[in-house]
C-alpha cells in the first residue's frame, strides 16, 4: 500500500475502529463522543503495531480515543503559544529561534496532542505568507535556525516543503532548518517511499543544514519500516533527533523508557528532549505523570544507556521557557534550571520548587522579579 493510499484509507470513524479492534457497543458509543470533541485519524500501519489483546496497550493509547479526554480541566495553550505570534503563522518566543506552524494536518492524530485546539480542526494560526515570515526572520539576525512544524511539517505537499526549503535556505543567518514531524513513526512510507521528497530533502542539505525532529515514544514504534525511513533521511544529509513525551500508561517505567532510548541510539537518532506531559484540556489527568515520578523514571532509564543516550534532557516548555527539572534536593524541593527562556532575567537561572507527590505541572502565576509563585 503507498503512503497516498494509507492516508485515504485512515481510521477515522468509531465504526471503522470497531471494525479493526472489536470494540463493544459501549465502547463505539463512547468512541464517538469522543470523535465529536476530538478528531480520530489512524494510518493502517500504525493501527497495525496494536496489541488487540491488550486493554492496556500503550500504542492503542496514543492513537485510540478515550472518554477520558472529556475530563475538564487544563487549557488550549498551555506554552503561551498565543502571545509569541510576529507575523501570521509564525513564532518567536526564544531569541535564536523561529518556529512555522505550517499545517494543521498530521498523519495522525494523537491523543496526547499539545496543540489539539488546531490539529485537524483550524487553519486559525498557520502560516499564509511565507513571504511576509520569511521577513521577519531576515530582519532579525538574531535568528538562526527555524522549526517547520505544525501539524506534521511532512503532511506538507512536496512542492509546498520545498518553498519552505527554497525560502529559507537563502537567509543567511540561519545555520539550520528543523521540521517537527511524527512521520517515521506513523507512516513510515511517506518518507522512504517518496523519491521527490527524498531528491528535495538531498538537494537542500547540500545548501544549509537540514534535522527533523521526531516523536518515538514506545519501543514498539522502532519497527523496521521506521528504521527505513531514518535511514533514507540520513543518506540525504538529514539529521535525525527525538523528543519523547513522558506519557502515563506508556513509557512510565525506567525499563520501557531505557529501552526505547537505547533502541533510538541503536538506529541513530540522537535522543534530544524527554517532555513532560502538557496539562491540556483533555490529557491532563489522563497522560501526565507526577513530576517526582517523572524525575526517577528519567534517571532510571539514563542509567540504562552508554554516553550518547545519556545526552538529553528531561523539560517542560512552560509559557515562560523550557525548563529543565533536574532531580529532588536533599531538603525535599525539586531543582529546576531554565534551559531556553523568553525573558533576559531568566537566563540560565536555577531555582528549586517544593513539589508534592500529585504535582505534574509548575504554575503559571509570576510575580515582578520573575520568580515562580509557590502554590496556596
Amino acid at each position: 500500500m503507498s503512503w497516498q493510499s494509507e492516508l485515504k484509507n485512515s481510521i477515522r470513524n468509531e465504526d471503522e475502529l470497531a471494525a479493526v479492534l472489536g470494540l463493544s457497543e459501549e465502547e463505539r458509543i463512547q468512541c464517538a463522543e469522543v470523535i465529536a470533541h476530538y478528531p480520530m485519524k489512524i494510518t493502517p500501519y500504525y493501527i497495525s503495531l496494536v496489541d488487540k489483546e491488550n486493554p492496556k496497550d500503550p500504542i492503542a493509547r496514543m492513537c485510540v480515543p478515550s472518554v477520558e479526554e472529556l475530563a475538564l480541566g487544563g487549557s488550549q495553550d498551555t506554552s503561551g503559544e498565543a502571545l509569541n505570534y510576529r507575523a501570521e503563522g509564525l513564532q518567536h518566543k526564544y531569541r535564536r529561534t523561529a518556529l512555522l506552524l505550517s499545517t494543521n494536518k498530521c498523519a495522525m492524530y494523537c491523543r496526547h496532542c499539545f496543540r489539539r485546539r488546531m490539529v485537524g480542526q483550524s487553519e486559525d494560526e498557520l502560516n499564509k505568507n511565507l513571504a511576509d515570515a520569511a521577513a521577519y526572520i531576515s530582519t532579525h539576525a538574531e535568528i538562526n535556525n527555524v522549526l517547520i512544524s505544525g501539524g506534521d511539517a511532512l503532511m506538507n505537499t512536496n512542492a509546498a516543503i520545498e518553498r519552505y526549503l527554497n525560502t529559507l535556505t537563502e537567509i543567511k543567518s540561519l545555520d539550520l532548518i528543523r521540521f517537527g514531524s511524527r512521520v517515521p513513526v506513523t507512516l513510515p512510507e511517506r518518507i522512504y517511499g517518496d523519491e521527490e521528497l527524498l531528491a528535495l530533502l538531498r538537494r537542500y542539505s547540500a545548501r544549509k543544514s537540514l534535522c527533523l525532529v521526531t516523536q518515538f515514544n514506545h519501543p514498539r514504534e522502532i519497527t523496521a519500516q521506521a528504521q527505513r525511513a531514518v535511514q533514507a533521511l540520513q543518506e540525504c544529509g538529514v539529521q535525525v533527533k527525538n523528543q519523547t513525551v513522558l506519557l502515563k500508561g506508556v513509557n512510565d517505567d525506567a525499563q520501557t523508557l531505557g529501552a526505547l532510548l537505547a533502541g533510538l541510539t541503536r538506529i541513530g537518532v540522537s535522543p534530544y528532549y524527554i517532555f513532560q506531559c502538557r496539562p491540556v484540556t483533555g490529557v491532563q489527568g489522563h497522560f501526565q505523570v507526577p513530576l517526582s515520578e517523572g524525575v526517577e523514571i528519567v534517571d532510571g532509564a539514563k542509567a540504562l544507556q552508554n554516553g550518547f543516550g545519556k545526552a538529553l534532557r528531561y523539560v517542560m516548555s512552560h509559557p515562560r521557557g523550557k525548563i529543565e527539572i533536574i532531580g529532588r534536593m536533599p531538603d525535599g524541593n525539586m531543582l529546576f534550571k531554565f534551559h531556553q527562556n523568553k525573558y533576559p532575567e531568566d537566563c540560565c537561572r536555577i531555582f528549586t520548587r517544593p513539589i508534592s507527590p500529585e504535582d505534574t505541572w509548575l504554575d503559571e502565576e509570576l510575580n515582578p522579579v520573575g520568580e515562580l509563585v509557590e502554590s496556596a
